[in-house]
């Protein structure tokens, strides 16, 4: 089990470090490419590098408040 563990690590490292480096190039070093580069042909629109990590905060404090309410929920139905 321990090395399963340390793949599905190595993965989600990877994974992490590849979407970093994909927004940090996207967001720092883009903008001052010129625009009929063909590099820009990889990239969304920048609007969207505001509203992808807005809508992913959305949602995750959406999870994040259901799971709450969930546990305080299971935690009543236990002392009642």
């Amino acid at each position: 089990m321990e090395l399963a563990d340390k793949t599905v690590g190595f993965l989600l490292s990877l994974t992490s470090l590849s979407i970093f480096t994909y927004y940090t190039f996207w967001i720092i070093i883009l903008p001052f490419v010129d625009s009929d580069h063909f590099i820009h042909n990889y990239f969304l629109p920048q609007e969207y590098a505001i509203l992808i990590p807005v809508f992913a905060g959305v949602v995750l404090l959406c999870l994040l408040a259901i799971f709450v309410g969930i546990v305080m929920l299971k935690s009543k139905k236990k002392k009642a």
